[in-house]
């Protein structure tokens, strides 16, 4: 992929979110996250990874909804590293990143009312989420001056409640209602240190792939 030049002065065309918008300078404790998809949405959406556009994914078809904000982090990208770093917690063979960018989920009071946003996060801690044979983490974070969230700082500090009903959500969102059927599990739940270290192994995977250097500002 072409490098993205990042331009010096007003942008006069739209950022690719994946590619063209910065991780952001205090990576990997606080970073960009380009908002997808809000609670509120019946719709399932994601970013077109071609055109940088946010698209129609499926509908939602059962009653679940996703209990955060919900997208990505720019310039990361899951690949060999994190597929490693993976195999190495879980002590498990034969897992590889899934190709996309890193995901999180950003807990915040005020409702957000669409996504296709870009919003400042504090990384608090993830999930190690597996999907078959591909590591596809969920890094949790809260938005940065937050009048309920934003003073946390480790996942610890949140509710179980809380940690459980976004755990729930990613075991269940493409379940069919009636079965028992899964595909994904959740191999743990950690902290911040191990969410830094997670974010900045997808920060070398992107790196290595599209050929930058990871970026930290605009």
């Amino acid at each position: 992929m072409t490098k993205t030049p990042m331009p010096s002065g007003p942008i006069a065309y739209r950022l690719h979110p994946w590619h063209g918008v910065a991780i952001g300078a205090d990576a990997p404790r606080r970073v960009t996250a380009y908002i997808e998809l809000v609670p509120t949405d019946t719709v399932k959406y994601e970013l077109d990874k071609t055109s940088g556009y946010l698209k129609i994914d499926r509908p939602q078809k059962f009653s679940n909804v996703c209990p955060t904000l919900y997208g990505l982090i720019p310039r990361t990208y899951c690949g060999s590293g994190h597929g490693a770093l993976t195999c190495e917690r879980t002590r498990r063979t034969g897992i590889v990143g899934d190709g996309d960018p890193l995901d999180i989920c950003v807990l915040a009071e005020k409702a957000i009312t669409h996504g296709d946003i870009l919003v400042q996060a504090i990384i608090v801690g993830g999930l190690r989420m597996l999907d078959g044979d591909q590591a596809d983490d969920k890094i949790i974070a809260v938005l940065e001056g937050d009048a309920l969230y934003g003073a946390w700082q480790d996942i610890e500090e949140l509710p179980r409640a809380l940690v459980d009903r976004i755990q729930h959500y990613f075991l269940t969102y493409k379940r069919p209602p009636g079965t028992s059927e899964t595909r994904v599990e959740i191999a743990g739940v950690y902290g911040r240190d191990e969410a830094y270290e997670v974010v900045r192994c997808c920060m070398a995977d992107y790196a290595e792939h599209f050929g930058h250097e990871p970026a930290s500002g605009h």
